[in-house]
């Protein structure tokens, strides 16, 4: 027998089950003839076993309670049970103590039957009680049984959750509310060290260690724990999120446990999160009206010159068959037609004739669009993306979801930038510039172009899979000249306009001004033609007169500006290459005064009455860049 035996020896003397373990290694080192019946073992069959095989069924609470014992020196527990060869399972009563040194990781475990025990204590007090006197017994009986009465009474009145430890940390009693809450009983819960049935993780599952424990910490240190939000285990495993205060007893200045008073806080957090994610709801809502009010005022002032399609030309009914069978439907329609037919109108009315009317159209000029803001306008960015970018911004698709965009003149955006515009039109998602949060949209699109888009996919200056994802239903807008018999219906209702809006007396349209109309060919369709009609609105006196048309309207297409009839000035005539010329030195002349400046209430576009959009697809039709007319660039 080697030394450590003979060290060891001493547990075969205690009266009580015993075991001798190494906690670090996880080895039985010693275990006495007591501890080996118990178990079911032959004699010293438990030596040299790992002690987990001993409870393999609760090898967590057996590593907690080891680490306690290694903490504090000494440790106790009523949580453990045995089961011996036949599968009999034995309620045990376990006290621990560290052997040896601080650092010392040998454990002594003293094992008791817990039913056992409660057979003598029951006969220690029958004899206790017996030797005291019947009388004497009854009378302490029915003062503890009025005593606890009382103490029943006021705890089952309490609505939180209260339970009460010693300075063990073992339970000691629980009220109703604790019971509902926890899901334990009391008589299951006493004795029993009550961190490691319902507080021993934290929400997240990981480990919440006895030591930090702020209930433990009131009686170590004799303070008052107040916790606003922690976890609690329910029996069935599920969780609770809970405030609690813990409240030390004290006996002569001495903490002896705790009385902890606990609520259940799920209903409260909940309402808090509804209310964080109504709030979320309510500020993007709110962002998003003030775009779309944004949007909405842009389009009050914008010049939209029709609110129905004129006309009773084959043409026009065409369009409106057209229009009729793709608007109920969700499908993406490619418009085409010159400048001025009334491509708008045409989108409008499909919007309106579709389950999505009840959204926003919102249209997006692309020709006005710079080429490093394209991303920004599209898809919208968040604060600090780049330089200027102040705030959060929503982007034109964010801003249609659930209605239409309508893309218009789409042959004017580059090519490198068709590829991002591509993805988004084939998976309804897209970024904000920024961010990596993708968000999903709902969004018809409606493109028009002037362009031959044919002609350049063969070009190679616009991309051919755009081009089919667009023009799933193609639509012509036909030009003016086309349909020459909707010219004076379109007229009368421009006069009617007009002499509303520069408050004149209505004018008759003579057979000969029919004839005088429908006579030109009309290069900027239905634009020029309310142009022209709002000018003779202007500078009639009384009477219409269409005699000289085309003279002077070649460039009113361009300018939209109002002139008197050519007969005014016709000794000082200017050519269309003359006008084109005055126009560009003018333009150049605001670029200068405004340095540059295109948009804002100083800018050359507010000097010269246009909108910036215009203004700008003139600068680019007449080659002129208003970055060269800043400071230090002329």
């Amino acid at each position: 027998m080697n030394s450590q035996d003979t060290n060891q020896d001493w547990i075969h003397l205690l009266p009580e089950a015993a075991m001798l373990v190494d906690a670090g290694r996880d080895v039985i080192l010693a275990a006495n003839d007591v501890a080996e019946r118990l178990a079911g073992a032959a004699t010293k069959s438990l030596a040299d076993t790992p002690c987990t095989h001993l409870f393999a069924d609760q090898r967590p609470q057996l590593i907690a309670f080891t680490e306690e014992t290694l903490f504090r020196g000494h440790g106790w527990s009523r949580d453990f049970l045995i089961r011996q060869p036949d599968g009999h399972a034995i309620e045990l009563e376990i006290s621990s103590a560290r052997v040896g040194p601080a650092e010392s990781q040998t454990i002594l475990l003293l094992i008791r039957d817990c039913r056992q025990l409660k057979t003598l204590r029951e006969r220690h007090d029958a004899n206790h009680y017996h030797r005291g006197g019947l009388l004497e017994w009854r009378r302490v009986e029915e003062l503890f049984q009025d005593m606890e009465r009382e103490n029943q009474l006021i705890l089952h009145a309490v609505g939180e959750g209260i339970y009460g430890v010693d300075a063990e940390g073992r339970t000691t009693f629980a009220n109703p509310a604790a019971e509902r809450m926890l899901g334990w009983r009391t008589d299951e819960l006493a004795g029993r060290v009550i961190h490691r049935v319902v507080h021993h993780s934290h929400a997240d599952g990981s480990l919440f260690p006895l030591k930090e424990c702020p209930i433990y910490a009131a009686f170590r240190d004799g303070s008052v724990k107040r916790v606003g939000e922690d976890w609690f285990w329910h029996k069935d495993g599920s969780g609770f999120p809970v405030e609690y205060t813990s409240t030390p007893i004290l006996d002569n200045g001495h903490p002896v446990g705790a009385v902890v008073v606990f609520r259940d806080i799920s209903a409260r957090l909940q309402a808090q999160q509804e209310l964080q994610t109504a709030l979320e709801e309510v500020e993007s809502l709110k962002r998003r009206l003030e775009m779309e009010n944004a949007y909405l005022q842009e389009e009050i002032s914008a010049e939209y010159h029709f609110h129905e399609i004129f006309g009773q030309s084959e043409a026009i009914k065409a369009i409106a068959r057209r229009i009729g069978m793709v608007g109920p439907t969700d499908a993406n329609v490619l418009i085409t037609g010159e400048s001025g037919t009334g491509k708008e109108l045409i989108a409008r009315a499909i919007h309106q004739s579709s389950s999505r009317r009840d959204r926003p159209l919102i249209r997006v000029n692309c020709a006005a669009i710079p080429k490093d803001l394209f991303e920004s306008e599209f898809f919208g960015h968040i604060k600090g993306a780049f330089t200027g970018a102040v705030s959060d911004r929503i982007g034109r698709f964010e801003l249609a979801d659930g209605g239409t965009l309508f893309l218009d003149e789409v042959g004017e955006i580059p090519l490198e930038l068709q590829g991002k515009l591509l993805r988004v039109l084939q998976d309804q998602q897209f970024e904000r510039v920024g961010e990596n949060n993708t968000k999903a949209v709902d969004v018809r699109v409606i493109a028009a172009t002037n362009r031959d888009l044919k002609s350049e996919i063969t070009a190679k200056t616009f991309r051919e899979d755009l081009y089919f994802r667009l023009n799933v239903f193609p639509i012509e807008s036909v030009p003016l000249r086309q349909r020459t018999e909707d010219i004076p219906i379109l007229a009368r209702e421009f006069i009617k306009r007009a002499s509303q809006k520069f408050n004149r007396p209505p004018l008759a349209l003579r057979d000969q001004d029919i004839r005088a109309l429908q006579g030109y060919d009309w290069p900027g369709n239905v634009r020029e033609l309310e142009n022209v009609i709002e000018r003779q609105v202007i500078t009639a006196d009384h009477q219409l007169d269409f005699d000289l048309i085309g003279k002077d309207t070649d460039f009113s297409q361009e300018t939209g500006a109002s002139l008197p009839p050519a007969r005014h000035y016709s000794a000082n005539l200017l050519t269309d290459e003359q006008m084109r010329e005055l126009e560009r030195e003018n333009l150049i002349r605001a670029l200068r005064m405004t340095e540059g400046r295109v948009f804002g209430d100083d800018g050359a576009a507010s000097l010269l009455g246009l909108k910036p959009t215009t203004l700008t697809s003139r600068l680019k039709k007449l080659k002129l860049e208003a970055r060269r007319f800043r400071s230090g660039n002329h």
